[in-house]
């Protein structure tokens, strides 16, 4: 394989001076705080090239990536299907501001990709779609408070932040963050509790089928199947976000995986193969409550944009060739299994955890199941391990807690390069 160069602290001089730089211009230094270094220190790297399973840096340093953009790079990066379709869209106009035929090939290749979406509405990122679910379920409904998990994340609208303890945020109304109430994820009693606590007052239920920013959290057997139980008793829409999962873990998303049909399921990242995205959409009956046809009113001059849906459209033909996920679960299974005999050999207290090609290398004494056994992640040995692969050409998510990514451009020996370095470094 092309390997990665040896990188050292000398070798990231320029991107040290732009960290610096853009400081100055830039709040933070960056465009979202999920990108800065504040947990693992030091300066951000400033990239300037992707390619398949690599990020090049400003100073000519070349990394294996396992980021993955956080996740859309199911392909790897600057897939020439994607590329082409996108150069083609924007020759003819990057954005209308009205109705075209991409918009409704891409609703198709949702619908049938996702079964549990009879009708779907595209918007720009996961945000806007988890945001726009709550509204619409609200409406639906004509109840306001919602369910969410301690540690879940579902994007910075005001009323989602506070289930990852962003509820202290500046902005966000006291009121606001009232009428969301709090469960514990894996944990179906506390579920029941809320539900027979707020009986008559709920409209939703939202839930990541797979946790990704406190570790990559798998639901336990039954746990989501309960969920959708509950809320079809109690009479509460129940909204799945999949921005992170939704074609990552499978092709019909964690949904497909384990069982469950929500009434509403959230999208973003992976769909668009690198385009900003998002979607949402559920039953015909509940979409219908949505402006111009209902009262529930939300809407986005770049939404359905010509440029994405191009790109979605090429991405999600392409991940409808099963080979893709079969390589994808290879080279994540290869990647544990190397990772895996390290941790054994050496006794480290160091958790794998994965679903399909999400995964978190976690340092804890114990598997992670929900928000408090998240807090027991030794962060500072993961800063460590973090910039002693990052000195030698793999890149992680600089957060102990938030998912990896391998993606289908990953070769057999990108793998046993990762396994050599980061064994390494364990």
């Amino acid at each position: 394989m092309a390997s990665s160069t040896k990188n050292s602290e000398n070798t990231t001089k320029k991107s040290e001076e732009y960290s610096r730089l853009i400081a100055e211009v830039i709040p933070g230094g960056n465009d979202s705080p999920f990108r800065g270094f504040e947990e693992v220190g030091g300066h951000t790297i400033f990239f300037n090239r992707a390619q398949g399973s690599k990020l090049y840096d400003i100073d000519d340093n070349v990394y294996l990536d396992y980021l993955g953009a956080w996740g859309p790079a199911i392909l790897g990066h600057c897939v020439p299907e994607v590329v082409g379709a996108c150069k083609s869209a924007i020759e003819l106009g990057a954005v209308f501001g009205a109705p075209h035929e991409l918009e409704l090939q891409m609703a198709k290749l949702v619908i049938e990709a996702i079964p549990s979406i009879e009708k779907v509405r595209f918007v720009s990122s996961g945000t806007e779609a988890v945001m726009s679910a709550v509204r619409l379920a609200r409406g639906f409904k004509k109840k306001d408070k919602i369910v969410m998990f301690e540690g879940g994340y579902h994007g910075h609208s005001d009323a989602t932040l506070c289930s990852q303890g962003h509820s202290s945020s500046g902005g966000v109304p006291s009121s606001t963050s009232e009428q969301t109430v709090l469960a514990t994820f894996n944990d179906l009693e506390s579920v029941r509790q809320v539900f027979a606590k707020y009986n008559g007052e709920l409209a939703a239920l939202v839930v990541e089928p797979v946790c990704g920013s406190m570790g990559v959290i798998p639901p336990n057997p039954g746990f989501l199947e309960g969920l959708g139980q509950l809320c079809s008793k109690h009479g509460v829409v129940f909204i799945c976000d999949e921005v992170l999962t939704g074609l990552r873990v499978a092709r019909g998303g964690a949904q497909s995986l384990y069982g469950i049909k929500p009434d509403i399921t959230c999208l973003g990242k992976a769909l668009g193969g690198g385009m900003p995205i998002g979607a949402y959409g559920g039953s015909a009956e509940i979409m219908a409550h949505l402006q111009p046809g209902g009262d529930v009113y939300q809407a986005g001059t770049f939404s359905g944009n010509p440029v994405t849906m191009a790109g979605g459209i090429a991405t999600l033909k392409l991940l409808a060739d099963p080979t893709v996920y079969k390589t994808l679960e290879s080279r994540t299974a290869q990647l544990f299994e190397g990772l895996q005999a390290c941790i054994d050999k050496k006794s480290l207290p160091i958790q794998l955890q994965r679903v399909g090609s999400m995964f978190g290398i976690i340092f804890s004494d114990k598997p992670v199941r929900n928000w408090q056994d998240h807090l027991n992640i030794d962060t500072k040995a993961f800063a460590q391990f973090f910039h002693k692969i990052l000195a030698r050409g793999v890149y992680m998510p600089p957060s102990s807690v938030d998912a990896a990514c391998v993606s289908a451009a990953h070769s057999e020996a990108d793998i046993e390069e990762t396994i050599r370095i980061m064994s390494a470094q364990l």
